[in-house]
């Protein structure tokens, strides 16, 4: 269990750091992401870009 734990905190971690270079590259922007207001909060929902990271993620798992 403490091993799942590290992995998720790492992870998280990663996409953390990684976010900012993904958003220049154009993720959080693309159709199917979806961002609204409501109630005067900023909501974003990424929907197009999870998938299209899990995919990548997904193929440098099965080469690895």
């Amino acid at each position: 269990m403490f091993r799942w734990l590290l992995v998720v905190f790492l992870a998280l971690l990663l996409i953390n750091s990684v976010t900012p270079w993904l958003q220049k590259l154009g993720f959080g922007r693309l159709p199917g992401d979806i961002r609204f207001r409501l109630f005067g909060r900023e909501i974003f929902i990424p929907l197009t870009s999870t998938i299209i990271l899990s995919v990548v993620c997904a193929l440098i798992a099965k080469v690895i």
